[in-house]
C-alpha cells in the first residue's frame, strides 16, 4: 500500500496551491466581508481546468482522477472555503451525476460548459420543508407530452442565481413517495426561473446561496436525467461523491487553521518562551495533528476507492464526518491559541472558524453520516 501521491497529483496540488496563494488570498477577506461571489477567480479556475478534473478530455475535462480533484478543493480551502465549495458543487453535484447517469447526448451538451467554467452548476434538492427527508418534496414535474412542466421552490442552493445549469429534483408521481422522484437537467436561461432570497450566512459568505423558484418551466423530455422515478437513488449516489468533496474542503480548512496556529505559536512569546515550548499546548497540538492526519487519510481513501471502482458510500461518510469535525475543532483551537488576535477579523482564522461549521451540516449532517456508517456496519455480510 503506497500512501504517496503520484508526480501528476503533486503537480496538480502545487498548481492549485499557487493559484490560491496568488489570486484567492488577496481578495478572500474583502469578498467575505462584502458577501461577493468571486467571478474572476471562477473564470480563472475554469481556464486552469480545476472545474472538470475527473471528467474525460472529450468533454473538456482534465482526464485525471477523483483524488486529484479532492486535492484541488483541499488546497483552495486552505485559503478560502467559499471558493473551494464552488468547485465542489459544480464538479461533484452537477457534473458528477451528468457524467454518471446521463446519456451520451447529455454529456456532450452539458459537461463541456461545466468543465470549462463557461457555465456553473447548481444542485437543487432541498426545499423549505424537505431537507434530510426527501419524501416531503413538493416540487412537481408534470408530463405534458414532449416536455415536463416543472414547478419547484428550492432552498439553500449553492451557486443559486449564478448557475447556468441546474439539476432539479421533483415529484413525477406523488403516490410513490421517494419512488416518484425524478431528476432533470434545467437550462438556467429557461423562462420561468427566478432567483429568490439571497441567504445571509454566518460563514461561506463569498459563495452565493439562494432560494430558487421554477415556475411553469418547460423542461424538454430529453433532459430527464437517469430513469423516471429513480431520482432519489440518483440524488443519494450523487451525495456520496459530493461528501468526498466536502470532506476535502473541510480538510483544507483544518489544515489551513493548523498551519497558521503552528506558525503563530513558534513566534509568539509569553513568560519568556514561545508558546510552542509550553508542554500543555504542545501536547494538545500533537493530538490535533493526529486528528488532522486521520481525516486526511479517510478523505484520500474515499477518493481512491471511487477512482478504483470500489465501494465508497460508507467511506465517504466517514471522511466527511471526520474532516468536518476536524475543521471545527482545529479552527476553534487555533483561535484559542492565537488569543485575542485570533478573534479579530484582521486574521483569516476568524473567517475560517465561521466557514468550518457548515461542513458539519450540508450534503448530509453529521447525524446523517453516522446513520450511513451504522447502516453499513450492521448490514448483512455476504
Amino acid at each position: 500500500m503506497d500512501f504517496r501521491l503520484t508526480s501528476e497529483q503533486e503537480a496538480i496540488r502545487k498548481k492549485a496551491a499557487d493559484f490560491a496563494k496568488e489570486y484567492v488570498e488577496p481578495v478572500a477577506a474583502e469578498l467575505d466581508e462584502k458577501a461577493e461571489f468571486p467571478h474572476e477567480n471562477v473564470k480563472r479556475m475554469g481556464e486552469l481546468g480545476f472545474l472538470g478534473l475527473p471528467f474525460p478530455k472529450e468533454y473538456e475535462g482534465g482526464g485525471t482522477d477523483y483524488l486529484s480533484y479532492a486535492l484541488v478543493v483541499e488546497e483552495i480551502a486552505k485559503i478560502d472555503a467559499s471558493t473551494a465549495i464552488i468547485v465542489s458543487a459544480n464538479t461533484s453535484l452537477v457534473g458528477g451525476p451528468i457524467y454518471m447517469y446521463g446519456t451520451e447526448e447529455q454529456k456532450k451538451k452539458f459537461l463541456p460548459d461545466l468543465a470549462s467554467g463557461r457555465k456553473i452548476g447548481a444542485f437543487c434538492l432541498t426545499e423549505p420543508d424537505a431537507g434530510t427527508d426527501a419524501s416531503r418534496l413538493k416540487a412537481t414535474a408534470e408530463d405534458k407530452g414532449d416536455y415536463y412542466l416543472l414547478n419547484a421552490h428550492k432552498k439553500f442552493i449553492t451557486n443559486g442565481g449564478i448557475a447556468g445549469t441546474y439539476i432539479v429534483f421533483a415529484m413525477t408521481d406523488k403516490s410513490k413517495g421517494v419512488g416518484g422522484i425524478s431528476a432533470f437537467i434545467v437550462d438556467g436561461a429557461s423562462e420561468g426561473i427566478r432567483t429568490g432570497k439571497l441567504e445571509r450566512k454566518m460563514g461561506m459568505r463569498a459563495s452565493q446561496t439562494a432560494e430558487m423558484h421554477f415556475e411553469n418551466v418547460r423542461v424538454p423530455k430529453e433532459n430527464l436525467l437517469g430513469e423516471l422515478g429513480k431520482g432519489f437513488d440518483l440524488a443519494m449516489g450523487t451525495l456520496d461523491g459530493g461528501r468526498i468533496g466536502v470532506g476535502a474542503q473541510a480538510l483544507g480548512i483544518a489544515e489551513g487553521a493548523f498551519e497558521r496556529m503552528v506558525d503563530y505559536m513558534m513566534e509568539r512569546e509569553q513568560f519568556g518562551i514561545t508558546l510552542s515550548r509550553l508542554d500543555t499546548l504542545r501536547f494538545s497540538v500533537a493530538r490535533l495533528r493526529m486528528q488532522l492526519e486521520s481525516a486526511r487519510l479517510l478523505v484520500y481513501r474515499a477518493a481512491d476507492n471511487k477512482d478504483k471502482g470500489l465501494p465508497y458510500k460508507a467511506e465517504a461518510a466517514m471522511a466527511k464526518l471526520a474532516a468536518s469535525e476536524a475543521a471545527v475543532d482545529l479552527t476553534r483551537k487555533s483561535i484559542q491559541y492565537h488569543g485575542g488576535y485570533g478573534y479579530m477579523a484582521e486574521r483569516p482564522i476568524e473567517r475560517m472558524y465561521r466557514d468550518a461549521k457548515i461542513t458539519e451540516i450540508y450534503e448530509g449532517t453529521s447525524e446523517v453520516q453516522q446513520m450511513v456508517i451504522a447502516a453499513d456496519t450492521f448490514a448483512p455480510r455476504k
